[in-house]
């Protein structure tokens, strides 16, 4: 199995994930469990999704399309000034 996406949260390992397995490629979330083990520190590149070699460059195009939606979301989230006025506390 190869590395089809390092994860930056559980939550975007899971839906890179779904949406392999939406498109007929088998995945796999490596290190998901090794986050209760780490206590407080932050989790990272401790989590990624595997696929099958043989689907590796299918699975390359769906995780490109992810990551720009990915970084779209969370460019506009950035940039909404009642977002972060209205979710975190002063």
């Amino acid at each position: 199995m190869r590395i089809a996406y390092h994860a930056e949260t559980l939550f975007d390992a899971h839906l890179v994930k779904d949406a392999l397995e939406h498109a007929g490629i088998p995945a796999f979330v490596s290190g998901e469990f090794l986050i209760g083990a780490i206590g407080q520190l932050p989790a990272r590149d401790f989590i990624e999704v595997r696929v099958p070699e043989s689907a590796g460059d299918a699975a390359d195009a769906i995780v490109r399309g992810i990551e720009a939606q990915l970084a779209e979301a969370r460019a506009a989230a950035a940039a909404d000034d009642d977002f972060g006025a209205a979710t975190i506390p002063a």
